[in-house]
């Protein structure tokens, strides 16, 4: 990897006559390195970008009892399985060390310690100009957006919140349940995060742990018999949201118990149709025995903070040590690449993976949709795509590798 900024002129790889223009990969995680790949595996010089100092910098400010909810086999970047020694349910460390391995082994040009704050069309209209850290202007041939679906914490501007004089942190701060053992904490929001935190919580020691719900989740069961809920999500995954809906109903009823009597009843909406709004189920790693023995309590949404109490939307009020905001994450694209009118409703990019916007040829963007059959296998497959996209449209526009 070079920690040095890439050169905007003509190599000894370029005719004399042709500018370098590589494509520029935003982002040293899964899907930037795994596009970086897919582009060198065409011939193509792809130069990822990455703001801090290694690659998988989000993986590693993930909580320690983080593993992965999609199996080794099917969570390989293309050119190189995860080790059979990692297990079936790899473990953030292991992701970290994988993701280092990946763009070692694949001699990938990674740049660390630049960012990316604005994207352009170039002045000649043929390629796009990136506004980088200490003044750079870098013009690619085509550009790969892969900052991540977790970019930038969210935290709800609840009223009162200032006045809490309790502990309140994004669960992005999270990393064990040392500093809350004999402690009240309150974890807000029920997703994948959430839910894992308030199990971890219990299993590390916390004298009381409240789980708030404003929407009740699709639970499913990690793995049944054998068969990984990810394998269910790969098969259905092109079929139509409702057909998915209604199969997924008797699914649900045979494998994971009502948990209405404790806060939690099955949800209206079906399972497929919350994964296309961007809410994929929860996967049970010990949350749903926690709730039954009533070690994780569910209660109601959080309204705000008043005279240092937590304000419930049931009007009950708790008074918690500590609350850890599972409240999700942010793209923040907006900055970037807002005012090429790629993006969508919540800032989402208009499409991803192997296509362009209508109005930016050239542009692609990888990571952010949350889908059913999985994250790094999708990120695997749209890597593809693009890169083949890129080889079939840039032409001559972009740096071939040398042969």
């Amino acid at each position: 990897m070079d920690d040095s900024a890439p050169a905007d002129s003509a190599t000894s790889d370029t005719p004399a006559d042709s500018p370098d223009r590589p494509v520029y990969v935003i982002g040293g995680g899964p899907g930037g390195l795994a596009v970086a790949y897919a582009l060198r595996a065409q011939g193509i010089r792809a130069v990822v970008l990455e703001k801090s100092d290694r690659v998988g910098a989000s993986w590693r400010r993930h909580y320690d009892r983080l593993h992965l909810h999609t199996t080794r086999r099917l969570s390989a970047l293309p050119g190189l399985p995860m080790p059979r020694r990692f297990g079936r349910w790899v473990s953030r460390d292991d992701v970290v060390r994988y993701l280092e391995k990946y763009a070692e082994f694949h001699e990938l040009e990674i740049v660390t310690g630049v960012e990316v704050s604005r994207v352009d069309r170039s002045p000649d209209g043929t390629g796009w100009l990136l506004h980088a850290t200490g003044g750079r202007e870098l013009t690619g041939a085509a550009v790969v957006v892969a900052t991540g679906y977790n970019h930038t914490p969210y935290v709800p501007d609840w009223p009162g919140r200032e006045g809490f004089k309790g502990e309140l942190v994004h669960a992005g701060d999270y990393r064990n349940p040392e500093p809350y053992a004999g402690r009240d904490v309150l974890v807000v929001g029920v997703g994948n995060t959430g839910a894992e935190i308030a199990v971890d919580l219990v299993e590390g020691g916390a004298s009381r742990v409240r789980l708030s719900v404003r929407t009740a989740p699709h639970i499913v069961r990690r793995s049944t018999a054998g068969w990984a809920a990810q394998y269910t999500g790969v098969l259905v995954r092109r079929l139509p949201v409702g057909v998915v809906d209604r199969l997924a109903r008797p699914m649900a009823k045979l494998s994971v118990p009502d948990l209405s009597e404790h806060g939690l009843p099955r949800p209206d909406t079906g399972l497929y149709s919350r994964v296309k709004e961007g809410a994929i189920p929860v996967q049970d790693v010990g949350l749903i025995d926690a709730v039954r023995g009533g070690r994780v309590e569910v209660v109601a949404a959080v309204e705000g903070f008043e005279d240092d109490k937590v304000v419930l939307a049931d009007g009950n009020r708790v008074g918690p040590d500590a609350v850890i905001a599972a409240t999700g994450y942010v793209r923040s694209l907006e900055s970037l690449v807002g005012h090429l009118d790629v993006l969508g409703a919540h800032g989402r990019p208009v499409v991803n993976g192997g296509y362009c916007p209508d109005n930016a040829p050239g542009l692609f963007f990888s990571g952010y949709v949350t889908p059913i059959s999985g994250t790094f296998r999708e990120l695997s497959i749209d890597a593809a795509k693009i890169a083949k996209a890129i080889a079939r449209d840039t032409g001559q526009q972009v740096t071939r590798l040398p042969s």
